[in-house]
């Protein structure tokens, strides 16, 4: 409960202050000015269509890629770990209410929008993650140590402080974005808030634009004098019947020698397309994501293209991201780091058209690349059981040949 004399002293702020809320936000970093003058944060950052569906690209396209947890081999390979305990958190149940999807795609909105994630890795002291509960960023407080290791606190739902954190049955899942320091991310929204504040305003004006626009639009002039109040009377009467789209082109009788001069003042004709549009392809180079994927309407983009386009985006944009919460999962939580680490699967995006696939396939298969129970893995078929079928032989094509000649006695 809060005591009494917070409540006063809020209070007192509230009213010598109005904007003292918004100071604080500023203050705490949660809150960017623009020279728009709009103020600037991770929510209203989401209300730009551009920022939501870029986000929205992003973090459900990692978050649906499969997340496994690999043994390293003492031959050099590796092969799938589903007995890890750390396998159902990542792969199926982080915590009780979110399904990995669900939790990723919340971890990598935070990266996105805010540039760090933090998350409580709980255990039962046996050093064994059980649960990973989502923190909010921007609660955090961090705080190096003399010894350079980091400790976290966290503002509850309640107003109660969480922490210190590490302490025993309790680490910190600290994933960050761009870094200066090396302790926090960057935040996109904070650094290019220009970009996103002109973003916010001409929605903004773009709405209202439209909202107390009249159409037809112009000027109505009148010969005789008018008594004190007319003007407003006939504006009054003009917005009623045409305020609004839904009152577009709708006939307007006009009497007492009055006359309309139309002034028509299009979008086209403001540049609120062109604007926008450049904002569209601004904010999508923020965040590295195609054009064609934002549904625009650019005439650019073909078959080909887009082919190449997908594999770009894979490579510059979605890779770093998964990367680095490979690399942040397999620091913190692993306590076997030099035999087990996660990895994503990019085969998912990666992968053509099925000709494509099939004739690469049958390649690596005649050169003893691939296995069949391999290439049938990688299509989410069953594997071959039979042994007559071969289906775990890796000889080429020119080594099958050769062993049927000699067995023909050639």
């Amino acid at each position: 409960m809060m005591k009494l004399r917070d409540r006063a002293a809020f209070a007192f702020k509230a009213l010598v202050d109005p904007d003292w809320i918004k100071k604080l936000a500023t203050a705490a970093g949660w809150v960017y000015d623009s020279a728009a003058g709009m103020s600037v944060t991770a929510e209203s950052a989401m209300r730009i269509s551009t920022v939501n569906a870029c986000v929205r690209i992003i973090a459900e396209t990692c978050a649906s890629l499969p997340l496994d947890i690999y043994h390293r081999l003492a031959s050099g390979g590796r092969e799938v770990s589903r007995t890890h305990p750390l396998y159902t958190v990542l792969h199926m149940r982080p915590n009780p209410w979110q399904t990995s999807f669900d939790w990723r795609v919340q971890l990598f909105t935070h990266l996105l929008l805010r540039g760090n994630y933090y998350a409580l890795a709980l255990d039962h002291g046996d050093m064994l993650v059980d649960d990973l509960i989502p923190m909010n960023p921007d609660t955090a407080k961090i705080e190096q140590l003399p010894d350079y290791s980091l400790r976290y606190a966290f503002t509850g739902r309640n107003g109660e402080m969480l922490g210190p954190f590490p302490r025993p049955g309790v680490r910190v899942l600290h994933v960050r974005g761009l870094s200066s320091d090396g302790i926090l991310g960057r935040s996109v929204i904070g650094d290019a808030r220009e970009s996103f504040g002109a973003a916010l305003a001409t929605q903004e004006y773009t709405g209202k634009y439209w909202q107390n626009g009249a159409t037809p639009s112009g000027v109505i002039k009148i010969k005789s004098k008018l008594a004190k109040g007319q003007a407003d009377l006939i504006r009054e009467a003009w917005i009623d019947d045409h305020g609004g789209a839904g009152n577009s082109n709708k006939v307007h009788v006009l009497g007492d020698d009055a006359a309309f001069e139309k002034i028509s003042v299009t979008a086209e004709d403001a540049q609120f397309i062109e604007t926008r549009r450049f904002q569209r392809a601004d904010i999508a180079g923020l965040f590295r994501v195609p054009m064609f994927l934002l549904q625009s309407d650019s005439n650019t983009a073909t078959y080909a293209s887009a082919e190449q386009f997908m594999l770009s985006f894979t490579i510059h944009c979605i890779r770093p991201w998964i990367v680095n919460l490979e690399q942040a999962l397999h620091r913190q939580l692993f306590t076997a780091p030099e035999w087990y680490f996660p990895e994503h699967n990019l085969d998912a995006i990666l992968r053509g058209d099925i000709k494509s696939r099939y004739e690469a396939y049958q390649i690596a298969r005649n050169q003893g690349i691939l296995s069949k129970n391999e290439v049938r893995a990688k299509e989410n078929e069953n594997p071959l059981t039979d042994p007559a079928e071969n289906g775990d032989s890796h000889l080429s094509l020119a080594e099958i040949q050769n062993a049927k000649k000699k067995e023909a006695g050639l």
